[in-house]
């Protein structure tokens, strides 16, 4: 990402994720990184900017998280937010289906937080609307490990069942991630999560 005709919230953001990856320099304030996430938001919306698919499939880490109320009102950026402890890395990962031939905007998401040798894995179907840069997911899969030993995997939340019917149910009854910016180095969006 050539910095210099880079917007500067998309440069305060490319710093987070390389001071967090523990690439260069120190993290930029979380105000900062608030700010940065709400001005991106209103730019993508603004551009009405569409990303493909394939532009998130991936392992992202995630290292940054705001409040789901992070807004600007009168040019007043407002919610809090927090650098994720390292100790406990969380990570997401988005993959095209088997049937991706047939329709390329289905998928799989992968959820998963390590805390020393916990490992909390949740997995299920994905489908992404790419005018509105909107991944509807739905967590179906638990894998429960301690350290090398698997002590739970199978189906949550209605399952298979569940998994069989995700992609005839409407994006309103549905989790999703609103996706405003996305780039080689780091992806940023706004969540819903289960209703």
């Amino acid at each position: 990402m050539n910095l210099a005709s880079t917007p500067n919230y998309a440069t305060t953001l490319a710093k987070a994720a390389s001071a967090f990856r523990g690439e260069s320099g120190d993290r930029p304030p979380s105000d900062a990184v608030v700010n940065a996430l709400v001005q991106a938001e209103k730019a993508a919306k603004q551009h009405r900017i569409v990303y493909p698919f394939e532009a998130l499939q991936g392992h992202w880490r995630l290292c940054f998280t705001a409040n789901r109320k992070a807004h600007e009102r009168n040019g007043i950026v407002l919610g809090k937010g927090w650098y994720v402890p390292k100790l406990v890395p969380a990570h997401i990962s988005f993959t095209s289906s088997q049937e991706a031939a047939a329709s390329s905007n289905r998928g799989e998401i992968n959820n998963q937080l390590q805390a020393g040798p916990i490992l909390l894995k949740f997995s299920g179907p994905c489908r992404y609307l790419g005018k509105k840069n909107l991944l509807a997911f739905d967590f179906t899969r638990l894998n429960l490990k301690l350290s090398r030993f698997t002590a739970y995997q199978g189906n949550v939340r209605g399952g298979k069942t569940q998994e069989e019917e995700f992609y005839e149910r409407s994006i309103s009854k549905l989790p999703f991630f609103a996706f405003f910016l996305v780039t080689e180095e780091f992806i940023a969006a706004r969540g819903r999560g289960v209703v």
